[in-house]
């Protein structure tokens, strides 16, 4: 039965490349941002959604918005610090659906408090430490080990995990929340190493600064203009960029993708440092020393 399942996902991957065909799929942190993002776009591709958010009203706009538009979607409430809550959540979106094909561990504890105390090593409050690394990693743990005994039953799946762009790069701030973010890269790899020749695929995906309604009110205006001079596209990411990032990853047509990371920050990893100052000296027409 499972290996039928598997040579179905297959065949669709040759014919149905990013079209999910009723395929159910959880995303966590959706009430807003990228989870809102990926949970509308899976939607809109046919994926029956359960969107999953500790905020349970803004997880029934969400469902409420794809329901308008056609979609099937429940939202449903959970806690990433809580392991009977995120077990609570697998069951009851299988119950609900009667299966789970894909899910996109998305949610993290961005909560002002928590950030505002995320600082330099030196003056870190181990207890902030332990808090970020209970949500960020043990949480998205926790949602791959309760919903993978579906995936195997069903012949395979997909998971996607959001890290950040900054697990790859030092920072003045963030210790705790960039380390747990690297974290999850190692959790990706060791899903997809254990239970890719049942089906599962796991994989990745790194978003730099993204103006999500949330970032937009936490950082100031500099920042942004900043981040854009660093950035090698016209513009920053927007929620639906990383969601269309996430849902190739989820989907049939990334069938030979697993254990992968996939950064998505409009090129701002890939150069020199200040690369802004650069093309601003070569477009006055400075010499550069060689």
């Amino acid at each position: 039965m499972r290996a039928a399942a598997r040579d179905r996902r297959y065949q669709d991957a040759r014919t149905n490349m990013i079209e999910f065909a009723g395929d159910v799929a959880i995303v966590t942190g959706a009430g807003g941002g990228i989870g809102a993002a990926s949970a509308q776009l899976l939607a809109a591709r046919g994926a029956r959604v359960v969107v999953a958010d500790i905020a349970l009203e803004a997880a029934e706009a969400v469902a409420h918005a794809i329901a308008g538009q056609g979609g099937d979607a429940i939202a449903l409430p959970f806690d990433l610090h809580d392991e009977t809550s995120i077990e609570r959540l697998i069951a009851r979106s299988h119950d609900h659906f009667g299966s789970i094909g894909i899910l996109h561990a998305n949610a993290a504890d961005l909560s002002p408090d928590l950030n505002g105390r995320d600082g330099a090593i030196a003056g870190m409050d181990a207890q902030v430490w332990d808090r970020i690394f209970g949500a960020n990693c043990k949480g998205t743990m926790l949602c791959s080990k309760y919903v993978l005994p579906h995936l195997l039953a069903a012949g395979g799946g997909a998971i996607v995990n959001t890290g950040s762009a900054l697990s790859l790069r030092g920072n003045l701030v963030q210790s705790a929340y960039s380390a747990s973010k690297l974290a999850l890269v190692q959790l990706t790899r060791s899903v997809a190493t254990q239970y890719g020749k049942d089906g599962v695929r796991c994989n990745a995906v790194l978003p730099g600064l993204t103006r999500s309604p949330a970032v937009v009110a936490a950082f100031h205006p500099a920042i942004f203009e900043l981040e854009l001079e660093e950035t090698l596209t016209p513009t920053l990411a927007e929620p639906v960029d990383i969601a269309n990032a996430a849902v190739f990853l989820a989907s049939s047509a990334a069938r030979m993708i697993t254990g992968q990371i996939l950064v998505v920050d409009g090129g701002e990893g890939a150069h020199v440092p200040g690369i802004g100052k650069v093309r601003e000296t070569l477009l006055h027409g400075q010499m550069i020393n060689s």
